[in-house]
């Protein structure tokens, strides 16, 4: 089985690189177009104007086949440019249907933990609303981040950060209003926390 993948972030760079280079080029041949191929004869001899004639072919053809480079390279650069635009355009169709399966997966998942220790088994927790000095919701037992603390109102401390779970990084604390306390520092639990929250999860 074949797999693909595709980095549209990268295909766009290449793309912007490569008009880069396309205009460069472009510069280059305009620069050369009148000394290679409108060439003066040396001298008012037949022998210098015959010379001069064929170089001036040569230049002519190489101006012809340099347009004929530049348009398939234009049509290179456009061909990444569609291709990263539809490799994200996909991206973005498929998230879409697949976030409200993954909600009902976590919802199942994390609803006797709510229930009984009000905090998820997985997933990370909730922001405070700013303005409020709400704390940050605790993340997933096993697996998530700490929600970051809403900012404080008018002289109000922001909110603390909330808890991280077995694996994941505590919060940060939300920012205190004008004459207010800021919170900022997070929490992530010791080893020993750790443990304690591992074993309240297996129980």
């Amino acid at each position: 089985m074949s797999y693909l993948v595709a980095a549209p972030d990268l295909l766009t760079t290449a793309a912007v690189d490569a008009a880069a280079i396309g205009s460069s080029m472009r510069a280059a041949n305009l620069a050369a177009l009148a000394p290679t191929s409108t060439l003066m004869a040396a001298a008012a001899d037949e022998v210098s104007a015959a010379i001069a004639t064929l170089f001036s072919g040569y230049g002519q053809e190489y101006q012809a086949m340099s347009a004929r480079a530049a348009a398939l390279h234009e049509q290179f650069v456009q061909a990444l440019s569609n291709a990263s635009g539809a490799y994200a355009a996909a991206e973005a169709a498929n998230a879409t249907p697949l976030q409200p399966l993954v909600d009902n997966i976590l919802g199942v998942i994390n609803a006797p933990t709510n229930f009984l220790l009000g905090r998820p088994l997985i997933g990370n927790g909730t922001n405070g609303i700013p303005g409020t000095g709400q704390a940050g919701g605790d993340g997933g037992i096993l697996w998530g981040n700490g929600g970051t603390g809403g900012s404080g109102a008018f002289g109000q401390s922001g909110g603390r950060g909330g808890n991280a779970g077995l694996i994941g990084n505590g919060g940060v604390g939300g920012t205190g209003g004008i004459r207010g306390g800021a919170r900022l520092l997070y929490t992530t639990p010791s080893p020993r926390e750790r443990n304690k929250n591992w074993m309240a999860a297996s129980a």
